[in-house]
Parts: structure tokens; C-alpha cells; sequence
């Protein structure tokens, strides 16, 4: 199944949902970053975290960055996902395993340990809207929920899961049901969306019994005057970087370092952490660099 994203409402508008699939994308992730399955589970539910929160966003090239960032072993989490559908993300310990948790299943919480989920909502102008709330227990799900319940003022319910199985990631995806401003008043509703998201198993066994998207929206809304958007919009992990862009980057660390790396390293190297691509800057490629910079600074003059 490819990895897609698709919108509901239900109660005559009232209530939102969004549903992605990300098992590809989770699995690339898996694969560059070469993640232990704690740190795959980790970062495969902030991208859909991350996906499902930029959905909502209406400006075309609008973005949301998440950080995790905890006391545990895992360190830090960093996701960019975009409302066209783009993510990538890491996290700053890959190779960290711990047992299964009292549930027998990934020890997500206890890899994240205690924090903060930092959230940055741009929109492509002005300034980014950015908030910060402390982690609820680490495992990205109940996390994220609680930004969107307290940060703004939304009632959601959110089902977040990743399975890696031996081959890699089998099952990755995510649900967001949110009570609109309109609908937010009627708590019989409130109460009946969150007991039936709370029945849910999760997430990951709906994908690996089969489950499409629209069958899991209307096994959970049905009922309620379901509305599947006709649309799905595909998913895929993406990065920006370029080299032309580590040489941008390069040029900002000013002339005495450029020759520094070129006496001492005969040019350099440059790993993109989002997305692990390496660049290679030879000799020469510096030296131009140091010529653009002495240019610079004679036009100024």
C-alpha cells in the first residue's frame, strides 16, 4: 500500500480526521539513518505526527518542525514535514536498544525519557508560530495530543504506531481525530470519540489486517455522517539539501577556515543529518569559495 494521506470529516462537519500511511517512508528512514527499531518507532511516529499536523495548514509551502527532546538515550528527535506531503527527520542517538517495555512492545518512552515537545508551525511568511509543552510520557503519541488539547485549544485524540519486523518496517502510520470549535461544546461527543479511539488496538494492527485508510474511517465514523475526501495525497520522505547548499553553508565559515581545511584536509566533508547524504568539497571547490569571498569584500570597498 503507498504511502498516502487522506481527510474526513463527520457530524456535519464538526469533527476532522486525518489518516496517513507511512510504512515507505518510515522504512527509508530506517535505512539512511541505519536506526535500531526503538529509534525507527521513534522517528516513524513523529513524521506522522508531523505529516498529520501539517495537513490543517492552509498556505501553499507551509511547514511544521517537531523536536523531541528528552533525558533518555535516545537524545533528540527532529522531524520537517510539509503540507505537500514532504517529510524527513532524524534522531540523535540511531543505534540505541533497550528491552520491551512492560507491554511488550518498542520502549519508545523510555528511549525519549522526560522533556519537552517543541512545536514550529510556518506558513511561509511573517513570523513562525512556535510552542513548547512538556513531554506527557515520551511515547510521541500521548505527547503530540497534548500540544493539540492544550497549545491550541483543539480536543483531539491521535493513534500513532510503527511495527519493524526483522526485514525492516512492515507497518507505519498514524490517526488524527480532532472536535472542531463548532462541535467542541457537545462533551457527549467528545466523550464518544475518545472511547472509540481508545478501543482502537492501535494503529499498526488496523494496516497488517489490511485495513485501507477509508475502512478505518468508517469503522470509527460511520455512524456519524461520514465524509471521505475523494482526494489522497501521496507521502514520501524528501530532503532539500544540495550541494550547492553545503557550499553556501561552507562560504559562511569565512576565508581563514577554507584554507585551514585545505592545508590540513585537502577539502571537506559534509553529512546532511536529516537525511544522511554526503558531500564531498574538493580542494579547488574552496579555493573558488575563497575567491567569491575576496570579491565580496572588494565590491564592498
Amino acid at each position: 500500500m503507498a504511502d498516502q494521506l487522506m481527510r474526513a470529516t463527520a457530524a456535519d462537519g464538526g469533527i476532522r480526521a486525518v489518516g496517513v500511511i507511512t510504512t515507505r517512508l518510515t522504512e527509508e528512514a530506517r535505512v539512511r539513518h541505519k536506526l535500531s527499531s526503538v529509534a525507527t518507532a521513534a522517528l516513524g511516529r513523529t513524521m506522522s505526527a508531523g505529516l498529520l499536523m501539517a495537513s490543517s495548514m492552509k498556505r501553499v509551502g507551509s511547514r511544521v518542525n517537531v523536536r523531541v527532546r528528552g533525558d533518555g538515550p535516545l537524545g533528540g528527535i527532529l522531524v520537517d514535514a510539509g503540507l505537500d506531503g514532504t517529510v524527513r527527520g532524524y534522531v540523535q542517538n540511531p543505534t540505541v536498544e533497550l528491552p520491551p517495555n512492560g507491554k511488550g512492545k518498542l520502549d519508545v518512552g523510555g528511549a525519549v525519557g522526560s522533556g519537552y515537545l517543541y512545536v514550529v508551525r510556518d506558513i511561509g511568511y511573517g513570523y513562525p508560530y512556535s510552542s513548547t509543552i512538556e513531554l506527557v510520557s515520551g511515547e510521541i503519541g500521548d505527547d503530540v495530543a497534548h500540544y493539540l488539547v492544550n497549545s491550541e485549544q483543539t480536543p483531539s485524540a491521535l493513534v500513532l504506531g510503527v511495527f519493524v519486523g526483522s526485514g525492516g518496517v512492515t507497518a507505519s502510520g498514524g490517526l488524527l481525530v480532532q472536535v472542531l470549535p463548532k462541535a467542541a461544546r457537545d462533551e457527549a461527543l467528545v466523550a464518544m470519540l475518545e472511547s472509540r479511539v481508545s478501543a482502537l488496538s492501535g494503529f499498526t494492527p488496523l494496516l497488517q489486517a489490511g485495513k485501507t485508510l477509508t475502512e478505518i474511517f468508517g469503522d470509527l465514523l460511520g455512524d456519524m455522517g461520514l465524509k471521505i475526501f475523494p482526494e489522497s495525497q501521496i507521502l514520501r520522505f524528501h530532503c532539500g539539501c544540495s550541494f550547492d547548499r553545503v557550499l553556501g553553508a561552507l562560504k559562511m565559515l569565512g576565508e581563514a577556515e577554507l584554507q585551514d581545511m585545505i592545508l590540513k584536509d585537502d577539502g571537506a566533508e559534509a553529512t546532511c543529518d536529516f537525511c544522511g547524504s554526503v558531500y564531498q568539497a574538493s580542494s579547488d571547490n574552496l579555493a573558488q569559495l575563497i575567491a567569491d569571498l575576496k570579491k565580496q569584500v572588494s565590491v564592498i570597498e
